[in-house]
């Protein structure tokens, strides 16, 4: 399988928020502060890839939001890139500055900003309710939607094309 391939290459991962690890959905308080809503599965998978697996785990997202340094910093993701406009070159400085190429690197997009970064990644991902022009580009669809496990669905992927899943998951089977 051509996704497994890849996906046994990944040193560093990125992921955007919206439409990816949230359903894409935005909701405003009466304050005008924004919400946003992360799913726990997806956050497990993430860290599973932090740890034992030492996979790199980068947000690279357009929007600005103190939940996603929030939940980041939950997760333990120190790479952390929000507003950003052009995610491929934010993702080449953070390649070189680790030492890895593109080759190395994943990314999981669902619209059409994300092309380029995902063109340029040796393993792209996206949701199964990703933008069309996405889904066409991805080397790997997840069966989930964005925000309910689909992010989650990618990271045991990559665990089980690196021989990784199975030490991920022995604690919980102990």
């Amino acid at each position: 399988m051509l996704s497994l391939s890849r996906a046994r290459t990944v040193r560093l991962m990125g992921f955007d928020v919206d439409g990816v690890l949230t359903d894409g959905r935005l909701y405003f308080s009466a304050e005008g502060d924004a919400l946003k809503a992360f799913n726990s599965r997806d956050g497990l998978g993430i860290a599973r890839l932090l740890a034992p697996a030492g996979i790199r785990i980068a947000i690279i997202t357009g929007r600005k939001s103190a939940l996603v340094e929030r939940r980041a910093a939950n997760l333990g993701i120190d790479l952390v890139f929000q507003g950003v406009e052009d995610k491929r070159a934010v993702m080449a400085e953070l390649l070189a500055r680790e030492g890895l190429d593109f080759a190395q690197a994943g990314y999981m997009g669902d619209d059409v900003v994300d092309l380029a970064v995902m063109a340029a990644c040796g393993f792209a991902a996206t949701v199964s309710d990703g933008h069309p022009l996405v889904k066409q580009l991805a080397h790997y669809v997840a069966r989930q939607p964005a925000g309910l496990g689909a992010a989650r669905e990618v990271c045991e992927l990559i665990l089980r094309a690196q021989g990784k899943l199975d030490a991920a998951l022995a604690p919980y089977l102990a």
